[in-house]
């Protein structure tokens, strides 16, 4: 069921509007001024958002600034009173999808609701297809006839249409992040983000922004808010690289995030609600990591619901002929027709 914001201080029309969307199937949350328009909407997704320009305190057009800021794909109709119509056009080169001139009737908004909705399902569609394609060049190299690859693809096939967590496992160079995308692809997920953190690359203190986002003045460079990971990736996949370095103090965090779906920003006292599916992957052993008390094990088992455990090509030396065909084919176009002689491929092959 849709789900639709309105914003707008007089209580007469909200309640009209409130009553008529409801009645024509939708789910309607209702708010009376602009901060409350802007604190839901980063709380939340919603499919489509009524916005009046002129409201107490912050007003439609900042409000919609930073609702496109807290969510790019938004889709926001505003609202405007006669004599207002220049607002109306600055809010549209702002990110509108349309504007509704007052006095309207409701028929106009369910018109105008019913086409915006379709406009976004036919948005989403266009970017699940151009991700799609993508994927598929990516996935190509996700070669093998092995068995142990072969019981890797049963397991994608398995899991993908669930929301389970996964520990991917592997020496690095296997191809986790790989079946991480193949995971999403073939989810409910797909079309939404695939967001991806290194937790070995980011330094430890700079890890909690990046995955949880900071408000402005939370530390000394906070010039302006940010969000962090968890949000991007809100609806989609967040996957995360090398968990088992990630830093202790920081794993109770992300533990508390995977059990209560909310999280709070650096320098925030507002939970904000997520809806991810996580995927983590480690080159490490975290059995051992966690005797030597490295690594949690309460957020060990909340993240390994389900484990795939990828093979190093030297245990699979069967598939290394497909996949050199693989790379001669791929980049055939950068550098010429090219091949590998018999010799060197049986010393590869060994």
């Amino acid at each position: 069921m849709p789900h639709i914001l309105i914003a707008d201080d007089e209580d007469s029309l909200r309640w009209v509007l409130e009553k008529g969307l409801r009645k024509a199937g939708y789910e309607v949350t209702s708010v009376k001024d602009g901060t409350a328009a802007i604190r839901a909407v980063e709380g939340q997704p919603f499919d489509l958002v009524f916005l009046d320009i002129r409201m107490p305190g912050v007003d439609g057009l900042a409000a919609l600034a930073r609702m496109r800021e807290a969510r790019p794909d938004a889709c926001v109709v505003v609202m405007t009173a006669h004599g207002t119509m220049e607002t109306a056009i600055q809010a549209m080169q702002r990110g509108a999808y349309d504007y509704l001139t007052k006095p309207f009737d409701l028929d106009e908004v369910l018109l105008l609701a019913e086409r915006a909705l379709e406009a976004g399902r036919l948005t989403l569609e266009v970017a699940r297809l151009r991700t799609g394609l993508q994927e598929v060049r990516e996935f190509s190299a996700l070669i093998g006839r092995h068995p142990r690859m072969q019981d890797v693809y049963k397991t994608i096939g398995r899991i993908a249409g669930t929301d389970v967590t996964v520990l991917l496992r592997g020496e690095s160079g296997t191809g986790k992040e790989l079946v991480a995308r193949a995971v999403h692809h073939y989810s409910r997920r797909a079309g939404r983000p695939f967001v991806a953190v290194s937790c070995a690359a980011i330094p430890g203190t700079l890890l909690e922004s990046e995955m949880f986002g900071h408000e402005r003045g939370a530390f000394t460079d906070a010039k302006e808010r940010r969000l962090g990971k968890f949000e991007l990736a809100h609806g989609g996949t967040l996957y995360l690289d090398e968990i088992g370095d990630m830093p202790l103090e920081l794993q109770s965090k992300l533990l508390r995030a995977l059990q209560e779906r909310t999280i709070e920003r650096l320098g925030g006292h507002e939970p904000i609600r997520v809806d991810v599916r996580v995927l983590a992957a480690t080159n490490r052993d975290l059995e051992v990591a966690m005797r030597d008390g490295k690594f949690r094990e309460d957020l060990y088992y909340r993240l390994n619901v389900v484990t795939l455990s990828l093979p190093p090509l030297r245990e699979r030396r069967r598939d290394i002929p497909l996949l050199v065909d693989h790379f001669l084919a791929k980049y055939a176009t950068e550098l010429g027709e090219r091949g590998v002689a018999p010799d060197a491929l049986d010393r590869l092959v060994g």
